[in-house]
């Protein structure tokens, strides 16, 4: 099982000057892979609980700071060289597909193509109407995202007619590093996502969650790969374990030892659990230590 930490980010981690050093560091102490997340906003009464969260405490104080995803991998890609770049998740349907997919091909070119892209939904309807999109069509506009990012990707000269977005035929010179794409994860716990899971992804972003409820979601987007004549082995997991504030090296680890499925690859993002970047590169490597046996 490969390993990976998450950038610093949001909240007291949200300092730009420690991104090249930390992601150099993981990469030395043996992480396999860097991972940022997607928060638009904050904001002050929102439509919806994060979460885990609570009415009194609807969205963590952390996210009322949250640098860019893109640019964060961006500065960490030009600090390392082996390990691979990931987002869990980016969410999609806030934006025209030809911007990210421009973001997207530069930084896997950059990064020497170590990018896998965590695609996914989000949760907070005020995301959606600050950015002019629909919440309810989320999933409809996820799946013309992906339509387009693909032809943007794969085809030299490529135009779209959709119900979201209309691109006149265009040349697109830009190749992404690998081919024919990087890898496309996507996220959610819905029956409805883990079908478009394995329909039309590589695999999974999702969280390391009790063993009875990660197998039935896996066999659900197992069983929609078989429908769609797709081979269900084929399909990878990257699970993101967030641990709460004061959680030790020992609990972390138990935790991550739980995932036994074949092809499950972990991260952990421990910006809610320690304070400062130091302090989570720190408990970070300890972890590593634990489940490698040093």
């Amino acid at each position: 099982m490969d390993i990976g930490i998450a950038l610093p980010q949001h909240g007291t981690h949200a300092r730009p000057e420690t991104i090249a050093a930390f992601a150099r560091d993981a990469e030395a102490a043996g992480f396999d892979s860097l991972w940022v997340g997607d928060r638009t906003l904050a904001p002050t009464e929102p439509s919806d609980v994060y979460p885990g969260g609570t009415p009194e405490n609807p969205l963590p104080p952390a996210h009322r700071t949250f640098l860019d995803p893109l640019t964060v991998l961006t500065v960490a890609a030009t600090a390392t060289s082996r390990v691979r770049l990931g987002t869990s998740t980016f969410t999609a349907p806030l934006h025209p597909p030809v911007l990210p997919a421009r973001a997207l091909t530069t930084l896997d070119r950059v990064s020497g193509g170590r990018l896998d892209v965590g695609f996914g939904v989000g949760w907070l309807r005020d995301e959606y109407t600050a950015t002019g999109a629909d919440f309810g069509e989320r999933g409809a506009r996820l799946d013309e995202f992906l339509d387009v990012l693909h032809g943007i990707w794969t085809q030299e000269e490529y135009g779209h007619e959709g119900t979201y977005w209309h691109i006149p035929r265009s040349h697109f010179g830009l190749r992404p590093l690998q081919q024919p794409h990087p890898p496309v994860y996507l996220g959610g716990v819905s029956p409805a996502a883990m079908r478009r899971v394995g329909r039309r992804a590589a695999g999974w972003m999702g969280v390391v969650l009790p063993a009875e409820a990660h197998a039935a979601l896996w066999e659900t987007a197992r069983r929609a790969a078989r429908e769609a004549g797709r081979d269900p082995d084929a399909l990878r997991q990257r699970l993101r374990l967030n641990p709460g504030p004061g959680s030790t090296a020992e609990e972390i680890t138990a935790a991550l030892s739980g995932v036994r499925d074949p092809g499950a690859d972990c991260f952990i993002d421990l910006q809610g659990c320690v304070r400062e970047p130091e302090e989570a590169l720190s408990l970070g490597v300890k972890v590593l230590e634990l489940l490698r046996g040093a």
